[in-house]
């Protein structure tokens, strides 16, 4: 359906509102599935019309659409069912309990055997979950909460929850003007002009005495039928125009500027920003966020796609237990357990952690010093007292402060996006930036004299995508900062008093800060020079701080007025209003609340000696704690970006952290490794500190490698927490290697050779479907199955069960044997196949949703899109000639996505519009990879012909290509299927070939390469990095798998085809591995897809637990590892 025939649907219902066709609006709403009537579904439930409340869902979603869906429906029926137990009606409740219940039984049996029993009780609350049930009304209050909130996060009403605003009587305005332009051609045209009908084009009737009337420009108001019954939208309640708050932005504000307000308002702005198309038109259309996992395929441009495929984020939901749950979250996601105590000698002014790096926290105090600590074990890295690095070139007002007034204190320090670069505001004049580097080292890169008086807040921003600094300062202004140079970009004056902090935030393509100073005054900027354009109030008139939650949508603000009172509000962008006032606050607090915000749900608050929590969807104060006490009255706070540890200050000029159940294991991992790298260190002085990634293991750093450190007895610890790495579509976490420069101080490793099946542990999964070449192979992103495409296009899909003895986790293992899963209707997932070229000889390709919901698939056909949970194609799309080849997702945009052509092309195919963007032309053979570095903003593809080529992916322009070359002994030119997968610093890149394996950087120049030969002399078929990207995993032609270090290419261990295949000796012809998936968390578990239609999962054994001996100190150096490029929201100010 087009989307004027989409529009069109909407004036219908509200012109059947308006006319109170009741039943006939509802039934178009659910027949057309544009608008979920959120009032009428209420009613219907608290009604108890079960069976119109189905109905009613059934036109927006299915039960086995996704888990949102699937909770959805269980809630109503476990309702239904409850009310008839407690009618007394056990007939109907059996029938509910087979008809309605029992399809949820294959997806939580327990849960349904604890219903089922609940048929022999006299009284259903006899149970204790059900012991609070109270009476009809109020349960079914309590289930519409929940449910109200699984409709909102279900990405199948995105977009459906709120009418489209516009005027009332639209589609009768609509028919005026028609009429009117009918008129206007008639060539007899009457004055008063009689209109008996619609169903045919107007023309009026030539006069009596055959003249022609003047032409009349009056509108055709009067004579339409019922004109002056037909009530302002609105009067019936349920079309009232609805503008979400959620996506609301400074767009919102800047439409009903202030009238009092001294600098120039939207209208004096740009054309961009004054007409709805631009500015104000995010407002209505919100960006999906960076961290919300999903793809968005619903669009009513496109024909092709039906109305419910869209993806949703990542959580996940599950079912609960019989009684309701309040919420997707429990306070135990919560960080409430002290877990580290760290003494920082001077009051902590400010905190922040690194945004890849989580056990790496930035403290800024009282006295200028900056400090870095790693919290596994408990050690400063850094510490920079204070000084300003050239005194020779500071203003004359800075030096006289600093002769009257030496001392100084942090008022903000911050990391920047990608953790490179760290900026520190001080309260005399200036900001500090550093740089800092894979070992831990901050160095000196800007100074900056940057506001008369003190810098009270620093940020950092990506205007017109370059890197910024934001500053505020005592002199009323706030300053944009080049990052690179320091050069003063924009300055915004308007504020009439000091202003206190900054909040930098994008929707959309609309780039805009938000500054508060202390006389109370919020403003908005954009990066024009063109004065604020909104002007309000903070609640206490004081000093406020401003933050957006993870995804970006809700916007906060936490200040305490200056008779003590203390505020926490949410905020409603599109009006500019508070939307949300949360309580809990003492009456009177001496200094300003600090806050915080994490997991897109939860606020923190140091009030009263101790850490508040909110929900963010209730006012009222969720938990406190103390921290075992020694928090002073207001203390600072700072959650890491996974929400899993909250640093906190001390009375003693300390920190604590806190932690939640997963915050807990990560410290204890951290510690446990760096107790492990200390017994194991024979030799401090030929070892380096290593600035710990909390996602992925790393090893000590040689002399030869590692530049010189504040200190050099230390060895740090290391974490794993890392997600999933696939040549396919290049999903790592983000990890940078060092690539050492001197491979002479190198020796080489012990190298394992593996032929037995004792010496590790492997898994041939069962299946007894139709053999076929596993041709693509990939784990689901939360590591618990495994997703086959065979040659003759048929997806198989591996799950593992949950076993609290063996398999806790549920996790992909060698240890337990998994299922092969089938939806209950028995239905294959098998891809369009092209009639003239039979599948088993096209070029397969395949990629995954963030989520798992979602995979897109080709096997020389159309590419089909399929619901995970379902198997079932939910849409199909680029019809052959050419075949798609290749499959990878635009980082940024999910329904952006690149497809490798057969005919050497890639399409940039927009999934939304259905549309190619663009064609690329660059290769003269078939496409066989493609990878997205988000780092270094390009798309890297290779083809059948050997060839790299490099495309900006902001013009699509190519920028470089390169040839990779021959070995020894190869022919040259290579031909022959290339692939390539960037590493997790989006930098460097793999690059794997039957003649090679090697490693490129940004400038496609060739860093490391490895070519078969000795115990690994057969044809190299496939190869991928470790989720962790410290190891290079290939297969061979032969059946064996190497692992290579992934830093220098040095062979780790040979895993010889016996060791994992126990007829391979046997066999007259035997298979070997085609592809190669790597697990998500798990760096030395693969899974390998055989030519025999086999797949096997290959782990080290219980002995071993890795692959290949640990160096000794003089083999060499290990890999070390520094964060990518990752966005994280700015902190407030802590003061």
């Amino acid at each position: 359906m087009s989307s004027l025939s989409r529009e069109l649907v909407f004036l219908i219902l509200q012109f059947l509102d308006e006319e109170k066709f009741k039943e006939t609006v509802h039934k178009l709403e659910q027949e057309s599935g544009f608008f979920f009537n959120m009032k009428h579904f209420e009613d219907q439930v608290q009604a108890g019309e079960w069976d119109e409340v189905e109905r009613y869902l059934g036109g927006f979603t299915k039960v086995e659409d996704n888990r949102y869906s699937m909770k959805i429906f269980f809630e109503i029926r476990k309702q239904k069912y409850l009310e008839a137990l407690d009618r007394q009606e056990r007939a109907k409740a059996v029938e509910i309990l087979v008809k309605d219940l029992k399809v949820f039984a294959s997806f939580n049996e327990e849960l349904f055997k604890e219903i089922t029993q609940l048929l022999t009780l006299d009284n259903f609350r006899q149970n204790e979950q059900l012991s609070k049930y109270g009476d009809t009304k109020s349960a079914r209050n309590i289930m519409l909460i929940e449910l109200k909130k699984l409709i909102e996060a279900n990405p199948l009403f995105r977009d459906k929850l709120a009418f489209p605003s516009f005027k009332s009587s639209r589609l009768r305005t609509l028919i005026n003007q028609s009429l009117n332009w009918q008129h206007q051609l008639c060539k007899n045209p009457r004055p008063n002009p009689d209109i008996k009908t619609l169903f045919m084009d107007h023309s009026c009737t030539p006069n009596a005495n055959g003249s022609r009337p003047p032409p009349t420009n009056n509108p055709l108001v009067g004579p339409i039928p019922k004109a002056s019954a037909f009530p302002p939208i609105g009067s019936h309640g349920p079309f009232q125009p609805v503008v979400s708050p959620s996506p609301g932005a400074i767009a919102g504000w800047m439409s009903s500027p202030n009238p009092s307000m001294p600098h120039p308002a939207v209208a004096a702005a740009p054309p961009g920003l004054v007409q709805p198309s631009s500015a104000a038109a995010f407002l209505k259309h919100p960006r999906t966020p960076t961290g919300v996992t999903g793809m968005d395929y619903q669009s009513a441009d496109s024909e092709h796609l039906m109305k419910r495929i869209r993806t949703g984020p990542a959580e996940e939901v599950s079912f609960s237990g019989v009684m309701h749950s309040s919420n997707a979250y429990s306070q135990d996601d919560l960080p409430k357990s002290v877990v580290r105590t760290l003494s920082q000698g001077s009051n902590v002014m400010s905190m922040d952690f690194h945004p890849q790096q989580q056990n790496i926290l930035l403290v800024g105090t009282n006295v200028g010093d900056v400090s870095l600590w790693e919290l596994g074990s408990r050690e400063r890295l850094v510490h920079k007292p204070f000084k300003v690095w050239d005194i020779q070139t500071a203003s004359m007002p800075l030096q006289t402060a600093l002769v009257n007034d030496a001392t100084i204190s942090v008022n903000r320090c911050v990391w920047g996006p990608d953790g490179l670069m760290l900026g520190v505001a001080f309260s005399k004049h200036i900001v500090q930036i550093y740089t800092y580097n894979p070992t831990g080292e901050l160095r000196q890169h800007l100074e900056i004299d940057a506001h008369v008086g003190g810098v009270n807040d620093i940020a950092f921003a990506h205007p017109n995508k370059q890197l910024c600094i934001v500053t505020c300062g005592d002199d009323k202004v706030i300053k944009v900062w080049d990052a690179v140079a320091g050069r003063r970009q924009y300055t915004f004056e308007g504020h009439e008093a000091p202003v206190y902090s900054v909040c930098p935030h994008y929707k959309e393509n609309i780039q805009f800060i938000f500054s508060t100073a202390i006389d109370g005054k919020i403003k908005a900027w954009l990066y024009d020079c063109l004065g604020s354009r909104v002007d309000y109030d903070a609640p206490g008139l004081w000093c406020t701080m401003m933050a957006y939650s993870a995804d970006g949508t809700r916007l906060f603000s936490c200040g305490t007025g200056k008779d003590g009172e203390s505020h926490l509000v949410e905020w409603n962008e599109s009006e500019g209003a508070i939307k949300r006032t949360y309580s809990g606050f003492r009456k009177r607090s001496s200094e300003v609340v600090q806050f915080d915000t994490t997991r897109n749900r939860f606020l923190a608050a140091g009030d009263e000696f101790q850490i508040k929590f909110w929900d963010m969807d209730n006012t009222n104060v969720l938990t406190a704690v103390d921290a075992d006490g020694g928090l002073p009255a207001s203390p600072r706070l700072r959650f890491n970006k996974e929400g899993s540890l909250l640093a906190v200050t001390t009375t003693d000029s300390g920190i604590k952290i806190l932690a939640n159940n997963d915050g807990v294991r990560l410290i204890r991992m951290l510690e446990s490794r760096a107790m492990e790298k200390n017994r194991g260190t024979s030799d401090p002085i030929n070892t380096k500190p290593l600035i710990v990634n909390a996602l992925g293991p790393i090893g000590n750093v040689s002399n030869a490698v590692a530049p010189t450190l504040e200190r050099a007895d230390r060895i740090q610890p290391a974490a794993s927490i890392s997600s999933l790495g696939n040549m396919e579509n290049s999903r790592l976490v983000d990890v940078k290697p060092r690539i050492p420069d001197d491979l002479d101080k190198i020796k080489s490793w012990k190298i394992l050779d593996i032929a037995d099946p004792s010496q590790m542990k492997a898994l041939r999964l069962p299946d007894s479907t139709t053999a076929g070449k596993v041709v693509r192979l990939m784990y689901t992103n939360n590591g618990l199955a495994l997703l086959a495409l065979a040659s003759n296009a048929v997806h198989k899909l591996w799950k593992w069960p949950r076993n609290d003895r063996n398999n806790p986790s549920g996790k992909a293992t060698a240890y337990v044997v998994p299922q092969l899963w089938q939806p209950p209707n028995g239905i294959l997932m098998a891809n369009d196949v092209n009639d003239n070229k039979p599948a088993e000889e096209s070029t397969a390709c395949i990629a995954l949703s963030k989520n798992d919901s979602y995979v897109m698939s080709a096997s020389g056909g159309k590419v089909s899109l399929f619901n995970m949970m379902t198997f079932k194609v939910m849409t199909t799309f680029v019809s052959p000639p050419p075949a798609a080849t290749f499959l990878a997702f635009h980082p940024q945009d999910n329904n952006i996505i690149a497809i490798g052509m057969e005919d050497s092309t890639i399409l940039i195919y927009n999934v939304r519009v259905d549309e190619v963007k663009t064609k690329l032309k660059g290769h003269q053979n078939r496409i066989t990879g493609l990878a997205f570095s988000q780092t270094l903003n390009i798309l890297v593809s290779s083809g059948a012909d050997a060839q790299l080529c490099v495309w900006s992916i902001d013009g699509w322009e190519k920028k470089k290509t390169r040839f990779i070359q021959a070995p020894t002994g190869w022919q040259s030119p290579l031909v022959g299927e290339t692939k390539v997968q960037f590493h997790n610093d989006h930098t460097h890149l793999l690059v794997a070939h039957e003649s090679q394996i090697a490693v490129y950087d940004s400038k496609l120049d060739c860093l490391r390469s490895w070519s078969p030969k000795d115990a690994l002399a057969a044809p190299i078929s496939c190869a991928i990095y470790s989720c962790d990207g410290l190891l290079v995993y290939a297969t061979f032609c032969d059946g064996a798998v190497g692992v290579f270090d992934a830093d220098s290419l040095r062979l780790r261990c040979r895993i010889a085809p016996s060791a994992y295949i126990p007829s391979f000796s046997l066999s007259s012809n035997p298979s070997y591995p085609l592809v190669v998936a790597a697990h998500p968390s798990e760096p030395n578990q693969i899974a390998v897809g055989m030519t025999d239609g086999s797949v096997h999962v290959v782990e080290p054994s219980d002995a071993e637990l890795k692959w290949g001996g640990t160096p000794s100190q003089d083999n060499g150096p290990s890999n070390s590892s520094n964060p990518s490029a990752s966005g994280q929201a700015s902190e407030l100010p802590s003061r």
